[in-house]
């Protein structure tokens, strides 16, 4: 199989991962990634627009979806009164770190047939070219914080 292959066929992995957890949680696959961007700390509307690729009206709909279901709120950016950030509520919180759990538990299922070394040039490739690309922290390592960057109010 080619990298261009093998590369769409593990985007469909992994979403359908997404989805399947999503699903089990009562959430859909953008929410699930709402709150694992969440978990690390609040964030502004323009940066967390840039987080999740999508554009202002799509991310004003899903944060309205998800806030009516009490799972984040807006609350005042500390540093800029007319600009606005978006958290986790005590009962988002909760669900974030059950979804985040669960859907990292799976994932980390998908390489099972790998042996370590394997696995460890696995996680090296894709790390590299996660970098090289400038993917945005969507889905973060249990002990890893995102950096703040000028969008992040």
């Amino acid at each position: 199989m080619g990298v261009v292959t093998a590369l769409v066929r593990s985007a469909f992995l992994v979403n359908a991962v997404y989805t399947e957890v999503g699903r089990e949680y009562g959430l859909t696959p953008q929410q699930g990634q709402l709150l694992c961007v969440l978990m690390a700390r609040p964030y502004g509307m323009g940066r967390l627009g840039s987080v999740l690729g999508l554009a202002k009206s799509s991310l004003t709909g899903l944060v309205d979806r998800t806030a009516q279901r009490g799972l984040v709120r807006r609350e005042p950016d500390p540093r800029d009164r007319r600009a606005a950030r978006v958290a986790l509520t005590a009962e988002g919180a909760g669900l974030a770190e059950a979804f985040y759990a669960e859907t990292r538990r799976r994932m980390e299922a998908l390489p099972a047939g790998l042996d370590e070394a394997d696995r460890d040039r696995l996680a090296d490739l894709l790390g590299r070219m996660v970098w090289d690309n400038q993917v945005p922290p969507v889905f973060l390592e249990a002990n890893e914080a995102p950096a703040l960057g000028p969008g992040d109010r």
